[in-house]
């Protein structure tokens, strides 16, 4: 195995339930069955983050990380007529997302991110508010 450097902002290590961590190629929506993955993300605008829609990985929670800059993490109300909650991180800062819980982020300005969840199954809903 050659051991070289992996740029967290172009792809992303998946770490395998047998012990494995891989560089692979990042994938939003769907992963392998067990399967962790750590991807860095550098976003500019609400344009560069889902911020008109709403996201939830049923297979697994989520660590979102802020590395530099500023966002407001959403979460879509669980009952009728309650409002959204929001998370405010700030650079060295994270929230755990529960499992399955619909979320979505606004910036605060040109940001650094991280996150790691198990990506099977993930699904994004357009907000019917969206703007």
């Amino acid at each position: 195995m050659t051991i070289t450097p992996v740029d967290l902002f172009g792809s992303a290590l998946q770490f395998r339930p047998d012990g494995d961590v891989r560089n692979g190629a990042r994938r939003m929506a769907e992963g392998d069955p067990g399967v962790w993955q750590l991807a860095a993300f550098h976003v500019e605008t609400d344009a560069d983050v889902h911020a008109d829609h709403w996201e939830a990985h049923p297979d697994g929670e989520e660590a979102v990380c802020c590395l530099s800059g500023g966002v407001r993490l959403y979460f879509r109300p669980t009952a009728e007529g309650e409002a959204e909650e929001m998370v405010r991180l700030r650079p060295g800062t994270a929230v755990i997302v529960p499992r399955g819980r619909a979320h979505r982020l606004e910036l605060d300005g040109p940001s650094d991110l991280l996150s790691i969840t198990r990506r099977r199954g993930t699904y994004h809903e357009k907000r019917a508010d969206s703007r």
